[in-house]
């Protein structure tokens, strides 16, 4: 019994044309059975199905020889027929009926199978090693066993798709894979579904970066972790080794790449609960939810479809700084409904409404100058808020931290976390508001009966310059206890302008005391009466008439301002600053200079350097007509307006403006 492969060799040469030839020994005759391994059964089936096929072949050749067909260069053997051939001395040893039997036993057997495409194979063998498949071609295909771990009961008879590599190899045997049958096939499938939008079934192999492996038709899918499920996952791995059904989102052929989504399955069916949600949600109406991501100023919950924002401040009637420490993911909690804007699907929700507030159950006894027990949860700049229960605070002024008059930051006295005591100064359960103080747990400075004796008149003390303005400085003695130093009682001799010119904030200075009101709270102090007034003796160095070397330490139109010995000013009107030889003095010179008035009182000195060479009457300050200075302790109103009468006319202007720079006293109009 021949094979088709038999025919389809005979016909292929028949129709090129050329005069059959005996088969080469190259590649087509099969080794002697002395050759084969004992042990390899599939060897010798092989080498007795090529003996077979050899002997067929040898013997149709020989029939066809004596006749060639010239004009079959063009038939092909799909439409080969013997009646195209003068077959008149074929198929000797022959009858006709056996002649005629052969013919219709392999008429529409023969097949032509293409490399590169997919066909139907019939398992006909199975070995340890290898499947042996029947596509219907000349010779039977193998494929290894491997190749068919998913068909556990796999038997003779079975039909399964076949990818053709090689219809015939070096060694003449036809080559199969059904791995790649099982991928061309997968490609049809996986456009098929994504063109028809197909839910088909995947196999999660593993985990990956950003999401999951799934096997689809016998191809890795990737299904990214947002596309899994509609809230975010956090452990991938609960779905692998898993069976999921899924939608083919994406195909790139050019880096043989599927994507596909698990979330669009269901995000059909969220959007008709949604609808179901919103259609019914009301303020006021309380449901359970589960919390799907959180933030620093709150959580998300899932409604069911619906999200809503559980604001931090709505968490708990306490203070926190972060949501987890009181909540955590994947958590079912109860919430209510405190707003809702259908237009935007915004849905504020809370907590700590469930609850009574901490207010209403406040103990009665705290009332104002109780004291109670905190912690401190905030520190702003204003003040700190003292944590008496959850839900209840109330604030410590920084006013209310120390008796000292100077505000400093309130972090330099509290912490957050801070346990303490303190006083309730005021209390409104109404509003819910109440306001505390620290430094009332220590007594008042200014009530101390000691206060008295320890800064009385004439006392010296050393304190820190807590703050300068232009009048003055304020020096901090003790906690609670502050004293200005006028700008004027900062030297005897040197006119300063501004404090700054004299110390600076932090610095410390030693002061004596030169009134006290315990009543107002105010502390007259002084630094320059740390030592002895030296214009006692500068009224005897000084005298009127006396010459001096001075300098010019500035000058303006009016005149200018002399340094004379010991270190004081004196004042010099423009016109008596004129030379002999009519030139300028300029600022850093040094000449003589004549006194023309000495006023101890008023710490004034005035001179002139044109009375040192002319023998004109010497011009003297005129008496001041509408100013009049509060008159100091122990002198009247008369005798300051009798002194005042020594000033010339000409000189008022200037000596009044000097005066103020070296007093800084405010002139009575």
């Amino acid at each position: 019994m021949y094979s088709p492969g038999h025919l389809y060799i005979f016909m292929a040469k028949v129709t090129k044309g050329a005069e059959p030839k005996a088969p080469k020994a190259t590649g087509k005759t099969t080794k002697s059975a002395a050759e084969l391994d004992e042990n390899d059964e599939l060897a010798k089936f092989r080498a007795a199905k090529k003996a077979e096929e050899e002997e067929g072949i040898s013997r149709m050749i020989k029939d066809v020889t004596a006749r060639k067909a010239a004009t079959a260069s063009n038939v092909s053997v799909d439409n080969f027929s013997w009646d195209t051939y003068d077959t008149k001395g074929f198929g000797e040893g022959y009858t006709s009926h056996e002649r005629e039997a052969l013919l219709k036993q392999y008429s529409g057997t023969v097949t032509t199978v293409n490399e590169s495409e997919v066909v139907k194979g019939t398992v006909v063998g199975i070995n340890d090693r290898d499947v042996i498949l029947n596509i219907g071609f000349k010779s039977d295909g193998l494929v290894p066993l491997a190749e068919f771990k998913d068909m556990t009961n796999l038997k003779i008879g079975d039909v399964v798709d076949l990818f053709i590599e090689e219809r015939e190899n070096t060694m003449g045997q036809l080559i199969l894979s059904r791995r790649k049958a099982k991928l061309v096939k997968g490609w049809e499938y996986v456009q098929q579904a994504l063109d028809k939008d197909e839910v088909i079934e995947g196999f999660v192999k593993r985990r990956t970066k950003g999401g999951l492996i799934v096997d689809v038709f016998g191809i890795e899918a990737f299904l990214p972790g947002s596309q899994i499920d509609v809230k975010p996952i956090r452990d991938f791995d609960i779905y692998v080794n898993k069976n999921i059904e899924v939608k083919v989102v994406k195909i790139n052929y050019t880096n043989d790449n599927v994507v596909v989504s698990h979330k669009v399955l269901i995000e059909k069916d969220l959007e008709q609960q949604k609808a179901a949600i919103l259609t019914n949600l009301e303020k006021g109406q309380v449901l359970e939810g589960v919390i799907k991501n959180m933030t620093n100023f709150g959580v998300f919950i899932d409604l069911g479809g619906v999200d809503g924002l559980l604001h931090i401040t709505d968490i708990s009637w306490g203070r926190i700084s972060h949501p987890e420490e009181l909540l955590k993911l994947d958590q079912v909690v109860k919430i209510v409904v405190l707003d809702f804007d259908e237009d935007k699907k915004r849905i504020s929700l809370g907590m700590k409404q469930l609850t009574p507030h901490p207010w209403d159950a406040l103990s009665a006894d705290i009332t104002v100058g109780s004291k109670v027990k905190g912690k401190v949860v905030n520190v702003a700049d204003y003040g700190a808020f003292l944590e008496l229960q959850p839900g209840v605070e109330g604030l410590i002024h920084v006013s209310e931290m120390s008796w000292s008059q100077h505000l400093r930051n309130p972090q330099d006295f509290l912490k957050v976390h801070d346990e303490l005591e303190a006083v309730v100064l005021t209390i409104d359960r109404e509003e819910r508001k109440m306001s505390l103080g620290i430094k009332q747990l220590t007594e008042d400075p200014w009530t101390r009966q000691a206060i008295l004796a320890k800064y009385a008149v004439g006392t010296r003390h050393k304190g820190i310059v807590r703050n300068l303005t232009n009048f003055g400085l304020f020096i901090e003695l003790e906690e609670g206890i502050d004293g200005l130093v006028h700008v004027s009682d900062l030297s005897w001799t040197k006119k300063i302008k501004h404090p700054s010119e004299f110390t600076k904030v932090g610095e410390t200075l030693e002061v004596q005391v030169l009134e006290l009101d315990a009543t107002n709270r105010r502390l007259a102090l002084s630094h320059k009466h740390l030592e002895e007034n030296p214009w006692d003796t500068f009224e005897t160095i000084f005298t009127i008439g006396s010459v001096h070397k001075c300098t010019l330490i500035s000058k303006n139109d009016k005149g200018a301002v002399l340094e004379l010995p010991y270190g004081i000013e004196g004042f010099c009107s423009a016109k008596n600053l004129a030379k002999a030889d009519n030139g300028k003095v300029e600022a850093g010179e040094s000449l003589d200079f004549k006194v023309l008035e000495f006023s101890k009182d008023d710490r004034r000195i005035v001179l002139s350097h044109k009375a040192t060479w002319s023998t004109e009457e010497e011009e003297k300050p005129a008496k001041p007509a509408a100013n009049k200075k509060a008159a100091p302790k122990g002198k009247t109103i008369d005798k300051i307006n009798q002194e005042s009468e020594k000033s010339t006319l000409g000189d008022l202007e200037a000596l009044t403006a000097l005066k103020e720079k070296m007093s800084g006293n405010k002139s009575a109009e």
